[in-house]
């Protein structure tokens, strides 16, 4: 299992990224070239955090939609190797890259940056390819396209997708931001990032003084109502397909945010989407997912959905939400283990550590929101319905945040097998698939109301109790 909290997410200072786009399988944003201008010298960066780890995923393609014409793909293949590529539009492929390195994290933040000049008289200068300001040249397959070879890219009536590959059923899963092409230059990443001189990791700069050419743009994702506009002071707007304005998310490559963790996905064997914001269980065994970000002290707030259940009961309501010091290793309950505490919807109470429950509140239905804090610094963990507290007397109770009445203890976090808990969620059915949505301060699901923390991260259905923030690292890096 991967737990990651990317150095490049944590640094402290410098230029931020306010917004990234969430691309689930099915959406694109597509923009259609007006002018034929530079084919042989352009440059194209992306930040990306990909959120599949076993299937292609395309996410920059370039060219005719039939195939038939030359087209340019930049993807995954299904074992994770980045492919970078070029048809000629007759069978053949101008260029080829694919690296021997294999991208299987989920859960970091990716800065690619795709350099194209076919006028250089030396072949391997003509397409260059660089991951986090490195430059990739460990290479399965190294083809680089002949001298002045007129790529696809920037040729009039021909398209730019993000997310997809030609008509296909788009399928790349996960966040983009900071999508810049420069039109008629080929830069290296510093013109986008540089290394941070205290940690030494690869981190973004501003991209506002850069010549972007004429077919040149710059999404930045920053405007919800207008989430293909681009900023670069061209109009080279992007068409939306399949996206909404739930798909702009707070999860950037400046303050990476907690997701659950496709990795740790061995017992319960989940289904997960949009942005592994959305997990949907097994209809048979039993097991919990975790969250991609370990916690080992400080205070933090997290909302979930219960968003559906189906199968043979669909009013089945065996769900338990809570934290774990580990993930499953058999298939079993989540709150029967030590370190692990997890309220149950059948009945509101909590197991902690055994098959005894303690009554803590009632039951709760699909549709509704469950609050969890956990409060590290003096070991105390409370739940919440809909923004009601519980009690801990077998009701939901007041409005108000009662930390006398509506703590749970727990362990002190450096005490657990592993010294941090995960956000957990647990599957305690075997004929009935679950499936919960998790707002950790970037929702899938469309909210009233938009609550922040202390720190102004984060938007809640919500009030954040005093003194508690969402799970993202740059409150990691200040409380955590």
């Amino acid at each position: 299992m991967s737990i990651i909290i990317p150095a490049n997410s944590a640094v402290s200072g410098g230029y931020d990224v306010d917004n990234s786009l969430l691309f689930d399988p099915g959406a694109k944003i597509t923009h259609t070239f007006g002018s034929t201008t530079n084919r042989r010298t352009f440059t194209l960066s992306s930040w990306i955090k990909k959120c599949s780890t076993t299937t292609e995923q395309n996410f920059v393609f370039g060219g005719d939609n039939s195939g038939s014409n030359p087209y340019f793909d930049f993807r995954f293949n299904s074992d994770q190797t980045i492919n970078w590529y070029c048809s000629d539009g007759s069978g053949n492929l101008a260029f080829n890259l694919i690296t021997n390195r294999k991208f299987t994290d989920s859960n970091a933040w990716y800065h690619m940056v795709m350099a194209v000049d076919t006028t250089q008289g030396t072949s391997s200068n003509r397409v260059k390819l660089y991951v986090n300001g490195v430059q990739q040249t460990s290479l399965s397959t190294a083809t680089y396209p002949s001298q002045n070879f007129e790529t696809p890219f920037n040729d009039v009536n021909y398209e730019v997708q993000y997310g997809g590959l030609r008509t296909s059923t788009p399928n790349y899963n996960g966040y983009m931001c900071e999508i810049v092409e420069i039109d008629g230059q080929q830069l290296d990443p510093t013109s986008f990032g540089e290394f941070d001189e205290d940690s030494g990791v690869w981190k973004p700069i501003s991209v506002s003084g850069l010549t972007f050419g004429d077919n040149g743009h710059y999404l930045d994702f920053e405007d919800s109502s207008d989430l293909g506009q681009d900023v670069s002071g061209n109009n080279n707007d992007f068409t939306l397909t399949n996206i909404a304005a739930t798909d702009q998310a707070l999860d950037t490559c400046t303050n990476n945010f907690t997701t659950m963790n496709r990795l740790d996905n061995y017992y319960p064997g989940a289904t997960f989407s949009l942005g592994n914001l959305q997990v949907a269980t097994t209809n048979s065994g039993k097991a919990w997912n975790t969250s991609s970000i370990a916690l080992s002290s400080g205070k933090w707030y997290f909302e979930a959905k219960n968003s559906a259940t189906g199968g043979s009961t669909p009013s089945d309501n065996w769900n338990l939400i809570g934290i774990s010091d580990r993930s499953p290793t058999s298939v079993t309950d989540l709150g029967l283990a030590d370190y692990q505490y997890a309220i149950f919807q059948f009945d509101g109470k909590v197991y902690a550590g055994s098959s005894s429950s303690i009554t803590y509140a009632a039951a709760w239905v699909t549709g509704d929101i469950i609050g969890c804090a956990i409060d590290l610094d003096n070991n105390k963990i409370y739940w919440h319905k809909n923004g009601q507290w519980g009690t801990g007397s077998g009701a939901w109770g007041s409005t108000t945040f009662n930390a006398s009445t509506g703590a749970f203890s727990i362990q002190a976090a450096a005490s657990t097998l592993n010294g941090f808990y995960f956000v957990a969620m647990g599957d305690a059915g075997v004929n009935v698939s679950k499936t919960w949505q998790f707002n950790f301060g970037s929702p899938v699901y469309a909210i009233s109301s938009s609550n922040t923390d202390g720190d102004g991260y984060g938007n809640f259905e919500y009030a954040v109790p005093s003194g508690f923030y969402s799970i993202n690292t740059k409150n990691l890096a200040e409380y955590g």
